[in-house]
């Protein structure tokens, strides 16, 4: 069986063809990091016209890399949801009208469904049961995921996700979009211990996440800096400002397995590409004698083969859409 699958939640337009043994034959991504640098921030309006430019030369592009033609597919799937509404129904009428028209399945899938099961693509796999953070722009939660099918949701962010909180720091500081990249990047040239920024832990067994008075502080102190007639230390800020978003990510995690009695971690979402969240998750990993599974950086931000990986499972279940299924902006797991 080969898949064709599409994702269009955000600002990336993404196809990708997979064998149902998960090996990942085409993965083709479209950033629109240029339309919306200027901006800070997302555009939604821009966003989706530009996924109606190219979704089609995507999807032509992932079939040609794959060796493969229409004639050669057996399965769409393509997210549903969430995100936002109008990228979403981009891809996903796309989706659904070439199935029709090519009398083939459609499976709508979860766009957190395949951040949860984005580790499964690559060698070594987890098996079931594990617990799982996802980390993103829009979503930072906790899961139980007993299942290719079975999520339980344990903890989540009560305001910014940790990658919006990333982008908005970075575009105080005047580092532009999207933030990630560069604040870790200046990060490895600070001093992580420099400024003592706030962790938010919510109460001694809480399992969600709050972002937002980390964000408040690092304005706060650029603030003071500035008044002070003081140029702030760029590098240590994102130095320091990296480490406390890492700190509680890693001990809620952790608190996580602990509660769910599992011997396996996985990570998954843009975030989880943060070299220092892999490297102090890996090292608290191993100190506690857990299993430590993370997706390659290709794999953790927004793509179609984690797209096509949860719908196969979904196929396997009986999950179909109709031509008349719509899409959906919050997920029903988060």
């Amino acid at each position: 069986m080969l898949i064709l699958a599409i994702e269009s939640s955000c600002d990336d337009t993404a196809a990708a063809v997979l064998e149902p043994e998960n090996r990942v034959r085409s993965s083709v991504i479209s950033s629109q990091d240029e339309i919306h640098a200027r901006f800070g921030g997302i555009v939604p309006e821009l966003a989706s016209r530009r996924h109606i430019e190219m979704i089609r030369p995507v999807v032509d592009e992932a079939l040609a890399q794959a060796g493969v033609t229409l004639d050669d597919i057996d399965l769409v799937a393509a997210t549903q949801g969430p995100g936002l509404v109008g990228s979403l129904l981009v891809g996903f009428t796309f989706a659904k009208a070439l199935a029709l028209v090519r009398g083939l399945p459609c499976v709508g899938v979860d766009h957190m469904a395949g951040h949860l099961l984005s580790c499964l693509l690559e060698d070594p796999q987890p098996a079931f049961p594990y617990t799982a953070l996802i980390v993103s722009g829009g979503n930072t939660s906790l899961f139980a995921v007993d299942d290719p099918l079975t999520f339980t949701r344990l903890g989540r962010t009560r305001d910014d996700a940790a990658g919006e909180a990333f982008d908005k720091v970075a575009k105080l500081l005047g580092l532009g979009y999207p933030g990630g990249p560069v604040i870790s990047r200046l990060a490895a040239a600070g001093d992580p211990t420099a400024i003592a920024f706030p962790r938010a832990r919510l109460g001694a067994d809480s399992l969600d996440f709050s972002f937002s008075g980390l964000k408040t502080a690092v304005a706060a102190h650029v603030d003071s800096q500035r008044r002070s007639g003081n140029s702030p230390a760029v590098a240590d800020i994102c130095a320091s400002f990296q480490e406390a978003v890492v700190e509680v990510l890693v001990d809620k995690t952790l608190a996580a397995t602990a509660h769910t009695g599992h011997q396996r971690v996985v990570i998954g979402g843009g975030v989880a590409a943060n070299p220092r969240l892999r490297m102090v998750l890996t090292e608290r990993c191993a100190a506690q004698g857990l299993a430590l599974f993370m997706p390659a950086p290709a794999f953790c931000t927004d793509n179609a083969a984690m797209i096509g990986l949860a719908g196969y499972f979904r196929f396997l279940g009986g999950h179909l859409v109709e031509a008349d299924t719509d899409a959906y902006s919050r997920s029903p797991l988060n």
